[in-house]
């Protein structure tokens, strides 16, 4: 790709001078210098909207100020604050290495980009990031609003999603990088993509790049940036058992590599397809409960991951007292404790429907 050196530079210089004058994006953790906060920020954002991971960063930062508060919580208690915002193997991550760096670390973050990629959960955007706003190092950032705003600008149509692509892409951005302010360069091509140089009906008038922007002169939006992987989505189907006792709720921790790992449950038939009362009282998983009445069916609700949805039924199976159940690896918790233990989304929208919490 060759691009000229007065583009480049005008792309530079624009988006700096856009960022002292114009971007007006205000979130708490811009401008932050604390590693801690800038690290748990960027966690929180992962694969995470601003506006939809703010009250997350607002609950952790003012229960665990400082990273050796976060290293001293109980596991239970930061995936119950987590709870809602997906991705669950990031809070176990983020608990993992504010242990390393208040322990091994001595409450210090490593100050440099290599040093920051050994840490667990910190990938190449991550420690760009925290070593650019934290400690002014001269490292680019690219998450997905970098490569819209780069593929644009510069007429890129290399997917962002092939190794050589990305390749492309972290070399554009540390060259463009502006040496004197590494940090507000950062900050303004991620504001300016997700403000401006949005993924559907960008506001070109808005863009102080427009001038110069391939893009925009070719009518290239709606194409760029390119991928070409297209990721399969596959359905699973759970069927959630609510055992019921007087005012208890069983209740299990998923401790398996999957989804929602460390996350609690009530009791779970799932199956290659839907199953209706009928069908789930013949199952096998259901049977093996040996419970003399029939699931009443109480809803059903559907979740969509990265790679999957989950279809999710919910059936009510009251337990007399003295009712000698199979072994399960499981606990009997009152209701109104339910509020103590960190569920699933799907689970959490049921048991608030249906009064639980």
């Amino acid at each position: 790709m060759n691009v000229s050196r007065n583009s480049k530079q005008f792309f530079t210089t624009q988006l700096v001078d856009w960022h002292h004058t114009a971007n007006d994006r205000s979130l708490p953790w811009k401008q932050e210098k604390d590693p801690y906060k800038i690290w748990l920020s960027e966690i929180i954002l992962q694969q995470t909207r601003a506006l939809q991971g703010l009250p997350y960063y607002l609950k952790f930062t003012e229960a665990y100020p400082t990273v050796k508060a976060l290293a001293k919580a109980k596991d239970e208690d930061a995936f119950r604050l987590w709870q809602g915002l997906g991705y669950y193997n990031r809070c176990k991550n983020m608990l993992a290495t504010a242990r390393i760096i208040a322990g091994e670390l001595k409450g210090k973050f490593p100050q440099t980009y290599e040093g920051l990629l050994e840490l667990k959960g910190i990938g190449p955007y991550t420690a760009a990031a925290i070593a650019s706003f934290a400690f002014g190092r001269h490292n680019a950032v690219v998450d997905g609003n970098v490569y819209r705003v780069l593929s644009r600008y510069f007429g890129i149509d290399s997917p962002i999603d092939s190794t050589e692509g990305k390749k492309e892409f972290a070399g554009l951005a540390q060259e463009l990088l502006y040496k004197n302010d590494s940090a507000a360069y950062n900050q303004a091509i991620m504001d300016l993509g997700a403000t401006v140089c949005t993924p559907a009906s960008p506001k070109c008038s808005d863009c102080p790049l427009q001038k110069h922007c391939t893009a925009y002169k070719q009518e290239l939006t709606t194409l760029l940036p390119v991928k070409v992987k297209k990721t399969a989505v596959s359905t699973r189907y759970f069927h959630y058992v609510l055992l019921t006792s007087g005012d208890k709720l069983w209740i299990r921790k998923r401790t398996e590599s999957d989804i929602w790992q460390n996350l609690y449950e009530p009791y779970l038939v799932e199956h290659t397809h839907s199953l209706d009362v009928t069908t789930l009282a013949a199952h096998p998983s259901y049977k093996a409960l040996k419970l003399k009445a029939v699931p009443e069916y109480e809803g059903s609700l559907k979740q969509r991951l990265t790679h999957r949805i989950i279809e999710t039924r919910f059936f009510n199976a009251p337990v007399k007292k003295g009712t000698q159940l199979p072994e399960l690896q499981g606990e009997w918790v009152p209701v109104s404790a339910l509020k103590n233990y960190g569920f699933p989304k799907t689970i959490v929208s049921f048991l608030e429907k249906k009064l639980y919490f």
